[in-house]
């Protein structure tokens, strides 16, 4: 009698370490997923700032797009034309 209610509380002693080890292991796995959402959270915060400052800037262009200074600094910038009675100077 004695051996096996000795060996049902090795057994129960065996079942209790292996559960709790794989409530460990389940915690440390979760932890880590857990650590990579807020990684991707992060980066898709970042980017989602980025994407509202671009629409901003679009937005102000929109507005700009009519204005006499706006379609002087795109034919400067763009098709490299100037006003007439302006010296261009290029450096080498």
């Amino acid at each position: 009698m004695k051996s096996s209610s000795k060996k049902i509380k090795i057994l129960k002693k065996i079942v209790f370490i292996a559960i709790a080890i794989y409530i460990i292991y389940i915690f440390i796995h979760q932890q880590k997923i857990l650590n990579s959402y807020k990684n991707s959270q992060a980066y898709y915060t970042s980017q989602i700032e980025e994407k509202i400052a671009y629409r901003e800037n679009l937005h102000e262009t929109k507005k700009n797009i009519n204005s006499e200074k706006y379609i002087e600094e795109i034919a400067r910038e763009k098709l490299d034309m100037y006003l007439p009675n302006e010296k261009v100077f290029i450096d080498i």
